[in-house]
Formats: C-alpha cells, structure tokens, sequence
C-alpha cells in the first residue's frame, strides 16, 4: 500500500484518537463514556498496528513519528503512567492482572491442560506399577514412606516458620520466572518445568496413596498448593505467549509482536510473584499446623473460591480499555 492510499485511510481514526487523548488530558479517564473507553482501547490498537506497518514499509519519519508520538501519549492512559504509584499498584491488582489473566485465558487452558494431564498420568502409572516411580520422580523422592506428608514435611521449628516462609517464597518464583523466561528458547524448558510439575505432583500423590496416606497428602498441599500450582501454570502460560510470536507473528514485525507479547506476559508474571507470595506465607505459617485434614481441604477449597471469583469478576465492574 503507497502511504498516500495508507494515510487517507487511516487519519480519520488517528485524529479521533487525538480527539480522545485532549480529552483524557483535560478531565481524567473517568469523564470518558463507557463506549468512548472501548473506542480509545480500539483506537490506540490500531494505532500501534499502523506505527508498526508504517516502520515496517519504511514510510516518511515525520509519519512515523508522528505515529509513535501518538500511541506514546495513548499508551500513558493505557497503563496508567499518568496515574500516581499508589493508584498503579491499585490498579495492577484490581484490574491489570484479573483482565490479562481472562485475556489470556487460551494459553492458561492449554497449559493448565499439560499439567493436568502429566499429574494424572503420573498418578496412574506410579498406582498401577510403583516402580514407575524411579522413572518419573527425581530419586530423592523415592524413599521409603513411614508417616504422612503432614507428619514428615513439617517438623521444622515454629520459630523459624519466618525463614522457610521466606526459602520457600524465593524457591517458587525463581521456578516461575525460570519457566516463564524458557519462553525465549521457543518454549522448551516452559514445557519442561510445566510436565515435571505436574509429574512431580501425580507421581508424589500416588506414592502416597499406595502407602495409606493419601488423604493426608492432599490436605496437607491444598491450602497452599491450589495458589501455588495456579502460579505455575499462569507462569507457564506466560512463557508461551512470550514464544508465538517467534512462531506466529500475524500482521506485525515478529521483533513488534514480541514487544507486545513480552508487555502482557510481564503483567502475568508480577502477578504470579505475588501469588507465591501468598502461598509461600500460607506454606510457612498455616500448613504446618496440627489442624485436621477436613480444616485444611476446606481452606484450600477457599483459595480456589477466591481465585475464581478474582480472576472471574475482578476488574469487570469497569470498562476496560480494550488493548488485544
């Protein structure tokens, strides 16, 4: 297309654009109709794809900068870069990471699909033939099994519970990030980390069970391990948006797409930080507490409640602005 052809068919939206920023400029995001949102959202979409287009056909530099000074000033609204930091941090957990997650919600099924059927295969093969343990689970694992998860995992001082919390926390999320960075190296040690995990879980659950103390395993993991393995595949999720554009880019510059993708995956990625947060407190503090394995599947049953209901309805009681 000659930028000529290219210009007359896009200025109209440009200046709408421009129409809406002076507005945003004058009274805040909030004086925008909800409808007004979604056409900003919509706009500075396209606005980006022609910056793109534009750098990609190697178009006049006034128009490209032009472009990029426009989506510059549309992104500050998009992201909240004129809003003060205590309101971004707000807004991260009350909107930016609920609507990434639902955003994203194909690549978290597919992933969460991987591991659910690695920790079920696991658990079937380790239940029908033990020794398909040693060809699954890392060696240390292995041992014989003489009391419950709950009896052997946690007998540690309660006055170091601070520490573990902490070692806990730190291991977590270096796995996290690890696996959520392998979407760089097209992916491939996301998908290790995301099949080891989900084999680590079926296998150590079904050498449990054989033993009789099934039941007390998944109580013991529930209250912090339905946080934990959420965070592991939103993780994962994160590092297979990080690889499709090095398979996929669509219209854009597969450098531009990965830009993009990078920007939504780093929000899931903070997000899923804090939630080993969450969990490595719970794993520290609450787990290793003598409480019956009834109370502890009820307060795993609780997490789960509450991610629904975060990552279901949070952010919605808003417009967003529409960004995919």
């Amino acid at each position: 297309m000659r930028q000529s052809v290219f210009v007359a068919r896009r200025k109209a939206g440009w200046d709408r654009l421009e129409e809406l920023i002076a507005a945003l400029d004058r009274r805040g995001i909030r004086s925008l109709a909800p409808g007004e949102l979604s056409e900003f959202g919509r706009l500075y979409r396209w606005a980006t794809s022609d910056l793109a287009y534009a750098d990609g056909h190697r178009f006049d530099p006034t128009l490209r900068a032009y472009l990029n000074r426009l989506t510059a000033r549309a992104h500050a609204f998009v992201y909240g870069a004129k809003t003060g930091e205590p309101n971004r941090i707000r807004r991260f957990f009350t909107h930016a990471f609920p609507a990434e997650f639902r955003r994203s919600k194909w690549y978290i099924v597919a992933c969460a699909a991987l591991f659910a059927s690695s920790a079920v295969l696991a658990y079937w093969l380790v239940t029908i033939k033990p020794v398909n343990a040693y060809a699954l689970l890392p060696a240390e694992l292995i041992t014989p099994l003489h009391g419950s998860l709950h009896d052997t995992n946690f007998k540690f001082d309660r006055d170091l519970a601070p520490l573990v919390s902490s070692a806990i926390m730190t291991n977590n999320i270096r796995i996290a990030i690890i696996t959520f960075a392998g979407g760089a190296l097209l992916a491939i040690p996301t998908f290790y980390f995301l099949l080891f995990n989900g084999l680590m879980v079926g296998g150590t659950g079904a050498l449990y069970t054989n033993a009789g103390y099934g039941y007390d395993f998944w109580a013991t993991i529930a209250p912090h391990g339905c946080i934990e393995l959420t965070a592991i595949v939103i993780s994962a999720a994160a590092g297979m948006m990080l690889a499709a554009p090095i398979f996929n880019p669509g219209r854009l510059r597969r450098l531009d797409a990965l830009k993009i993708n990078a920007r939504r995956a780093g929000i899931l990625i903070l997000g899923v930080c804090c939630m080993l947060v969450v969990a490595g407190t719970i794993e520290g503090f609450f787990s290793p507490l003598r409480f019956p394995p009834e109370v502890r599947l009820t307060v795993g049953a609780a997490t789960i409640v509450l991610m629904i209901t975060y990552f279901g309805f949070v952010g919605r009681d808003r417009t967003p602005i529409e960004t995919d």
